[in-house]
């Protein structure tokens, strides 16, 4: 079949392309607003975008037709943000931070997660995530209604048995994130995986 997103099935293309375009990996931002309240809240439409500078992105939706969520307008005011990853003991956690608290509300408190100091922005890093990326805003690019908002990562924390410092290589079978499937919830597990050799 073929489906047309410029034209009846524009309102649709959310659920067609969650759906189709996976798994995708979960950034677990935390923000802080001008007054210093942590905000919580994780997005699927995300990923590593670059390495000359290092960069990721994600798309944060509205919380209302024309409204930024907290974790767009914390970042447009304070120009910083961290990306906490995602595996399968914080994974019930991550999901109560996607409730719907009121500003100002901390989701970490609510979904029982430890916030830890960062090295070089204000926001915190979480401390049960395995991996968390500092992050300095580079540019937010509004489509539509979509919000692309650009980071370039300053400090990477990495759990220290998942990492191998010599090889800057994952070990294997230490680390297990979890990816997004199809709305409205889900995941996948990232535990059977196979290696295939480039070509030369």
């Amino acid at each position: 079949m073929e489906l047309d997103l410029t034209g009846p099935l524009r309102e649709d293309a959310y659920i067609i392309l969650s759906g189709l375009v996976t798994p995708r990996p979960i950034a677990l931002t935390t923000t802080v607003d001008l007054e210093g309240r942590v905000n919580a809240a994780p997005f699927s439409f995300f990923n590593v975008l670059g390495d000359s500078p290092p960069i990721v992105g994600f798309c944060p939706g509205d919380r209302s037709p024309g409204v930024p969520k907290d974790t767009a307008r914390n970042i447009r005011l304070t120009h910083e943000f961290v990306v906490n990853l995602v595996d399968e003991a914080i994974a019930e956690k991550m999901n109560l931070c996607a409730a719907s608290l009121p500003a100002g509300q901390d989701e970490l408190a609510h979904a029982g997660l430890t916030a830890l100091p960062s090295s070089v922005v204000k926001a915190p890093r979480i401390a049960e995530a395995p991996v968390s990326l500092e992050c300095r805003s580079h540019s937010i690019i509004e489509i539509g209604d979509n919000r692309l908002i650009i980071g370039e990562v300053l400090r990477v924390h990495v759990r220290d048995e998942i990492f191998d410092p010599e090889t800057w290589l994952v070990k294997p079978g230490t680390y297990a994130p979890i990816g997004r499937m199809q709305a409205p919830g889900w995941y996948c597990r990232t535990t059977d995986m196979f290696e295939m050799k480039r070509p030369k």
